[in-house]
């Protein structure tokens, strides 16, 4: 009983001793440049329409990153790929059902054209 006791307590240190995984919600959109704007005037765009995005409900803990291909094998009418991070589904889904009537929501199409989206959920690797 003794030496069950001590391989118990031996497996329940290793579990406690585990890096917790946190996994977030990842959104991605293939995006398109309008012809007569640059890399500097969208991500003055994109500052704005973080801006105004992180006003709504769930967005607190959003990120957002800006992806240029650099070398990469064709991926379309992609220039950009715009990337949305946040904690949890609950958040995600706060911000889009608040997201339609929002000063972000009217922002779009005047620097990019992101018809594709995919969620994702992302889990660190440690």
């Amino acid at each position: 009983m003794k030496r069950a006791l001590i391989s118990l307590f031996a497996v329940m240190v290793l579990i406690a001793a585990l890096p917790v995984s946190a996994s977030h919600v990842t959104q991605m959109w293939k995006c398109e440049m309008n012809d007569d704007i640059d890399e500097d005037q969208v991500m003055g765009h994109i500052g704005e329409w973080v801006a105004a995005a992180k006003k709504l409900p769930g967005a607190e803990n959003m990120s957002i990153s800006v992806r240029f291909p650099v070398a990469v094998r064709p991926v379309g009418n992609t220039d950009v790929v715009l990337v949305m991070n946040v904690p949890s589904f609950a958040e995600w889904g706060a911000f889009w059902d608040a997201y339609p009537e929002s000063d972000a929501a009217g922002m779009e199409g005047r620097a990019l054209t992101c018809p594709d989206s995919s969620l994702w959920e992302t889990e660190k690797v440690e």
